[in-house]
């Protein structure tokens, strides 16, 4: 099981529901959220969410405007604010970013919107964001997750494994942070490309091992001896949450 753990926050974490179906996302979401400014649960449909709401009020939702049960949920939380005399701001995600799209999220309720596939900072911080208004919480967007022993600044872009600091490419994190996000499982290309890159992206065949090789590079992560991200042949690759500073300096082996 993957060794991903949470800091303890200095103020208390706000709640965030989830509706989306698809799990590999929900991981993703969770994983970004998830490190002492959120608590995230996650439902796969309307009777999910109902159950959670019953028992657990959210600062935020997190809802897949392309599911069949969002306008359902929308409503539910509509009603939901009504009676409690509050109200629960909304982030929209969508894979259809046309200006048609965005402008019904925002009448049916949305307090903002995101295009899938996003990035992790963009998530975090829009998430920040629309709660700070809605609860007067002022909190900075500088977090900061541990997976295993690295440490990713999801702000600058930055891991820090040991003494080390590595700069990283909006398209490496977000790798990093989906490999990470499956608790050890594997990612197939074709999920890191619909979930990084998109459906509707045409690619070049090799456009998801080349981007991890590049970050393996930065890692110094040994294809025949990998210290974070193992290929798994015929399949994909997966998270290893374990780190040395052994060798650090020396070099990462060639991948072939």
């Amino acid at each position: 099981m993957t060794d991903i753990h949470v800091e303890t926050p200095r103020v208390e974490a706000h709640r965030a529901l989830v509706l989306h179906d698809r799990q590999l996302v929900v991981d993703l979401i969770e994983l970004t959220l998830n490190h002492g400014l959120f608590v995230v649960r996650a439902a796969h449909n309307l009777a999910e969410a109902e159950a959670i709401l019953a028992e657990w009020q959210p600062h935020m939702t997190v809802i897949d405007m392309d599911h069949d049960d969002s306008i359902a949920l929308l409503e539910r939380m509509g009603a939901s604010n009504t009676l409690r005399r509050s109200v629960t701001p909304v982030l929209g995600l969508t894979r259809r970013g046309d200006l048609q799209t965005k402008l019904k999220a925002f009448d049916l309720g949305v307090d903002d919107i995101l295009t899938v596939p996003f990035s992790p900072e963009e998530l975090l911080a829009r998430s920040i964001v629309i709660t700070r208004r809605a609860t007067g919480t002022d909190r900075p967007i500088v977090p900061t997750i541990k997976l295993g022993e690295i440490e990713v600044d999801i702000l600058n872009r930055q891991v820090h494994a040991g003494s080390t600091v590595i700069h990283l490419s909006g398209i490496e994190q977000s790798l990093l942070y989906l490999l990470a996000s499956r608790g050890g499982r594997v990612v197939t290309r074709e999920e890191a490309l619909d979930t990084i890159w998109g459906t509707d992206f045409v690619a070049e065949s090799n456009i998801v091992d080349r981007h991890i090789r590049s970050l393996r590079i930065k890692l110094q992560n040994g294809y025949r001896q990998p210290r974070f991200i193992a290929t798994v042949p015929g399949k994909g690759y997966r998270f290893i949450p374990t780190f040395s500073n052994e060798g650090w300096d020396g070099g990462a082996d060639s991948e072939k």
